[in-house]
């Protein structure tokens, strides 16, 4: 399930026109509508996914943190 929930933020963020670390590098302005609907923006312009990934087993979320939305 984590691994599904990293794929799919990677390609929202993607949609959206932002890079791994949260930074916004689209080209257009729709990109930035309704942005808040999966993200929140955080200081300095950056945008963090509005989710908490849980898991009991500690390799699943090692291999979600160790990925490029890690």
């Amino acid at each position: 399930g984590n691994q599904i929930g990293a794929a799919f933020w990677q390609t929202i963020s993607g949609e959206h026109g932002l890079d791994g670390s949260g930074v916004y590098n689209g080209t257009s302005d729709l990109q930035l509508e309704r942005m808040n609907v999966y993200f929140n923006e955080a200081s300095n312009n950056k945008y963090v996914p509005r989710a908490v990934l849980v898991d009991l087993e500690p390799g699943t979320m090692d291999a979600v943190r160790a990925g490029p939305f890690g």
